[in-house]
């Protein structure tokens, strides 16, 4: 199988990847990105002044949620019994944005990468969402894959690049 596509059958025909036969691992993942915004919005994040309320914390809940429903959004994704979540958010010290980092973790026959990606993303969206009403040039940028381990394939670390905040 190798390098081979997974979600494909030897006619080209989409499947879900059948995991059965795989051992149960611990399977850990962290991925971070980032929302780029306005000073002055990262000012109001930061005092709680956005009229929609804490943007960290429930962007921080939105995250988990969207963890937990992953299997529901991406079409070939497994529902995978989650053992533990973890979100973060914090305003940059030098730079004018919202960084955000997911782990999440499970015991079971495949990864949670997506789940981690999805954690991300979901809370970068939130952000948005809450700030739009000030801020509307917002970016959302640099969602990737940090780290994972547990598996067949084995561990995965994203090398870090000189003056990059990976």
């Amino acid at each position: 199988m190798g390098n081979s596509l997974t979600h494909f059958d030897e006619k080209g025909n989409t499947r879900m990847v059948n995991v059965g036969g795989k051992d149960e691992t611990l399977r850990i993942a962290i991925a971070r990105g980032h929302i780029t915004a306005r000073p002055e919005t990262l000012h109001l994040i930061a005092e709680q002044g956005m009229k929609k309320g804490d943007v960290l914390e429930v962007a921080r809940l939105a995250g988990i949620m969207a963890a937990k429903r992953t299997g529901e959004l991406i079409p070939l994704c497994h529902p995978l019994a989650l053992t533990s979540i973890r979100v973060e958010l914090a305003i940059a010290d030098d730079a004018p944005q919202v960084e955000i980092e997911a782990e999440v973790q499970t015991v079971g026959r495949t990864g949670v990468e997506m789940e981690a990606l999805t954690a991300v993303s979901v809370a970068a969206l939130t952000v948005y969402d809450m700030c739009k009403a000030v801020d509307k040039e917002m970016v959302i940028g640099e969602v990737r894959l940090i780290k994972k381990t547990g598996g067949k394939s084995g561990d995965f670390t994203k090398e870090t690049v000189a003056g990059s905040n990976t």
